[in-house]
């Protein structure tokens, strides 16, 4: 789930889409279709991205309407994702690695090696952290 400032956005990975419910009332605001295999959410100040896990790519919205804005490949099955200020940040959890992506268009910024399984990503206002799921570990970047 990721919460925009209004509205709280929940994956549904056997339906392939996302649905937005407004956090005031919880009343559903809209469903919008992405890739297959949804996992991860994350917001950038303005869109969501999501992980499709089953499909390598993430899948960018307009927060305001769903609007699909495009979708970008990434590592071998996405889990987690998160915004940096300038980036997102998808943990490959089959690829054991970390895509970062331009928030702005998409450009893969580069690909990074992490632990075994990386399943979660966040950002501390200085670095990525990634959770290894298949090493019981944590990778700084």
């Amino acid at each position: 789930m990721a919460f925009d400032g209004a509205n709280i956005w929940i994956v549904n990975d056997i339906d392939d889409n996302v649905t937005k419910l407004r956090a005031s009332d919880g009343a559903v605001v809209g469903t919008f279709a992405v890739g297959k295999g949804p996992v991860g959410i994350a917001f950038d100040g303005s869109r969501m991205w999501v992980a499709n896990a089953q499909d390598n790519n993430v899948t960018k919205l307009r927060a305001r309407d769903g609007v699909h804005l495009g979708t970008f490949a990434v590592g071998n099955g996405p889990f987690g994702v998160c915004f940096d200020g300038a980036s997102i940040w998808g943990a490959n959890a089959f690829g054991n690695s970390a895509t970062k992506l331009r928030s702005t268009d998409g450009a893969n910024l580069g690909t990074f090696a992490v632990g075994k399984a990386p399943i979660g990503v966040a950002f501390d206002g200085a670095n990525i952290w990634v959770a290894n799921a298949g090493g019981n570990t944590v990778s700084k970047l």
